[in-house]
């Protein structure tokens, strides 16, 4: 590929612009253990035994009860809590998404993530008040993190020069892993040793701090930061002169996005990343107990390993992709590919092995962290296609192939459930034969269709916004 667009370089390492990424690689962090605590609390908040609805407590115990409160929410209910919050993220995705091109992305995400860790905060009171302030309280921690999600992608069409896209999105979306990493390991002895309810104050004062530090630190456009060197602010706008977008009058071309193919390869690839790592999500800790057999600690540990390797692999794909696009070992339109290749193929791939050749305790685990990790290679393919396709309309199309991802996602979980409620044993096999199915379509239709250069319908826009 023809470095065109690349001036005099400025070390990225100690830049501010990879300081950015860092920043919001914790903001996702933060994001995402707000979302996931609930998962491993809920084991602790439910006591199935009590007939009633409300918190139950024997005077023996009642200091236990006070660090821990107990509620009867049946199996059912749980679901509906548990699910809530991705119903607040589906909603608000692609309006986010078409709002991120015409707003402050600086009050958008600080105000989001503020108001989820606010969410976070007021989650044991709302579980006081019963089952309907709780999945209220999860619906609009899910608008707001959705909120936060969508509109960060907006932030690399100003910020992120194309050399390096690769290494500054992934490391920003990196922390979407790392959160239920640390979530899955800490949070059951601060259950144990605290009371489930400091899980969600810890994770929602953490969060509060962090909304403020984006607040102090951040800006929308390079041009406008105090604290950016003169030399970066250059570099990174000179980087961008030929794909800078600044309309913010133009209706969408729909019928043009509808028709277009590359578009489709990345609905089509979000669809089958989500159902993967839903799968995943949801139901490690679900293999864990009935393959291995291991205590709730040891599962936690076990289900946690999988996010700290794909957490390293998403930092190492986008290095990678950077240093192929620089050094001219490879075009932009093969690194996507590529790397979404190695995003989708893999985790089915090694989720067969886990069935059929895990023959030992070692063996299990490593193909369950290579099951579960291997995904996060499409950090430097699918998900950030978008921004080479269409860098003027990058944050309404993470939204809205974001929606299909996830619905994709849950259409997943639910057939794994059905799948395993039949057959607990066997099922494991028709499910990654299944996401083997699903994926391996899907790639074939991105590798056919897929593009990495900015389509006519984008071109259209771009130019007129040079004029």
């Amino acid at each position: 590929m023809d470095n065109q667009f690349s001036p005099r370089k400025v070390p990225s390492v100690c830049s501010f612009r990879y300081g950015l990424s860092l920043l919001l690689h914790v903001c996702n962090s933060v994001i995402m253990s707000q979302r996931m605590c609930l998962s491993l609390t809920m084991v602790v908040m439910v006591n199935s035994s009590d007939p009633h609805g409300v918190p139950n407590a024997s005077t023996e115990d009642s200091l236990d009860v006070m660090k821990n409160p107990v509620y009867n929410w049946s199996p059912k209910t749980q679901g509906i809590i548990f699910s809530s919050i991705f119903y607040g993220i589906l909603i608000i995705q692609i309006p986010v998404g078409y709002l991120s091109e015409k707003y402050s992305i600086k009050k958008m995400i600080g105000s989001a993530l503020f108001l989820s860790s606010l969410f976070s905060l007021i989650l044991p009171m709302a579980a006081e008040g019963g089952e309907a302030w709780i999945i209220a309280c999860r619906a609009a921690q899910g608008v707001s993190q959705g909120s936060a999600l969508i509109a960060q992608h907006a932030i690399w069409v100003k910020w992120a020069p194309p050399l390096e896209r690769g290494r500054l999105t992934s490391l920003s979306l990196s922390g979407v892993l790392l959160g239920p990493f640390i979530v899955l390991l800490v949070t059951g002895f601060i259950c144990q040793s605290l009371g489930w309810p400091v899980v969600f104050y810890i994770f929602g004062a953490c969060g509060c701090g962090v909304s403020l530090l984006w607040f102090l630190l951040f800006y929308d456009d390079p041009k406008t930061h105090p604290c950016i060197s003169v030399s970066e602010k250059n570099y990174i706008l000179s980087s961008l002169n030929q794909q800078q977008s600044s309309s913010r009058t133009r209706s969408l071309p729909i019928k043009a996005m509808i028709k277009s193919l590359p578009l489709w390869a990345i609905v089509f690839g979000s669809f089958a990343f989500h159902w993967t790592n839903n799968i995943m999500l949801f139901y490690t800790p679900t293999f864990v107990d009935s393959n291995l057999h291991v205590n709730v600690k040891e599962n936690g540990l076990l289900s946690a390993l999988p996010y700290l390797f794909a957490w390293s692999f998403g930092i190492l794909a986008g290095h990678a992709a950077d240093f192929f696009l620089s050094r001219n070992i490879l075009r932009l339109n093969t690194i996507r590919k590529l790397f979404s290749t190695l995003g989708l193929f893999l985790p089915p791939f090694f989720g067969l092995c886990l069935v059929h050749l895990s023959f030992s305790f070692s063996s299990t685990i490593v193909f369950l962290i290579l099951t579960g990790s291997t995904g996060s290679f499409c950090m430097a393919g699918l998900l950030i296609n978008g921004l080479d396709i269409a860098p003027s309309y990058y944050g309404f199309l993470k939204g809205v192939t974001n929606v299909i991802g996830m619905i994709g996602g849950l259409i997943s979980s639910i057939l794994c459930g059905m799948i395993l409620n039949e057959n607990p044993e066997s099922g494991w096999f028709k499910i990654f034969f299944l996401t083997a199915g699903v994926n391996v379509t899907s790639l074939l239709f991105c590798l056919i269709f897929g593009k990495a250069e900015i389509q006519d319908w984008d071109k259209d826009r771009t130019e007129q916004t040079r004029l």
